[in-house]
């Protein structure tokens, strides 16, 4: 089985063919959230310039679709995934029943729910519902013994208590969505991808629930943040994504 490569396929099928069972202590998914559709876009936007909503062939699907989408990807993790081996989910509401119910049929407990409040969410252009400035990340694991380095997430953890000693880190992560240099952008100002996660989520993430020289696999690869932290922090990795354009972006950034 190789390692530290980035393969260009579903994942479906590379998790079925390339990659032995029960090899990864960690798994991260960044799965279509299915909210495509509309092409709302809102220009002139003053608290963070143009927005665009994520319009993509890959995130538009039917509710039978993406129930089934769901059940065949995380079974395939599951196949891949060591006993004592973490997996960790990115959702929205819009998504977060079906991962949980296909987890629980699968047999995981579900450890936590971490809530990520974006404090730079964008604005609700309606007016008629409350401005969404939260995701969350399902972390779930099926047998006794998975890593959790608890006293690393102490150190890494921004938030101090009153006296200044270290404290526990809880779940609920208060990070900005993607910004600055961090975000990756075309010639045109434009971000390259439209759901890039933080790289402070995959740090965290990665320090829990994972020690030097694991193997960190991620089935939608996209930008590359996963790779990128799994690297940066001697752990090995495995990417899949089906979109070339973005496996450019992940190699460049990988350099």
């Amino acid at each position: 089985m190789k390692t530290n490569i980035i393969y260009n396929d579903d994942c479906i099928k590379i998790l079925n063919s390339k990659i032995d069972e029960k090899s990864i202590d960690l798994i991260f998914a960044d799965p279509p959230y299915n909210l495509s559709g509309n092409g709302l876009k809102w220009k002139g936007n003053k608290t963070g310039g143009d927005w665009y909503m994520v319009d993509e062939a890959w995130d538009k699907m039917t509710a039978p679709e993406f129930l089934k989408f769901t059940r065949q990807w995380i079974g395939a993790c599951d196949k891949v995934l060591k006993d004592k081996g973490s997996i960790y989910i990115a959702c929205s509401y819009h998504n977060i029943g079906e991962s949980m119910m296909v987890l629980k049929q699968l047999g995981y407990k579900i450890n936590n729910i971490i809530t990520w409040y974006k404090t730079n969410a964008m604005p609700n252009m309606t007016k008629r519902i409350f401005t969404h400035s939260t995701e969350f990340v399902i972390w779930a694991v099926k047998d006794s013994g998975w890593a959790f380095n608890y006293e690393t997430l102490k150190e890494i953890n921004p938030e101090k208590q009153k006296n200044g000693d270290l404290k526990q880190m809880r779940d609920f992560w208060q990070m900005p969505l993607v910004q600055g240099k961090e975000r990756i952008r075309g010639s045109d100002g434009k971000a390259l991808h439209p759901t890039q996660k933080p790289e402070e989520m995959l740090k965290r993430i990665i320090l829990a629930s994972s020690n030097k020289g694991d193997i960190v696999l991620d089935p939608f690869s996209g930008s590359g943040t996963t790779a990128y932290i799994a690297k940066k922090y001697e752990r090995q990795w495995i990417g899949i994504e089906k979109d070339k354009n973005y496996i450019k972006i992940s190699t460049t950034r990988l350099r």
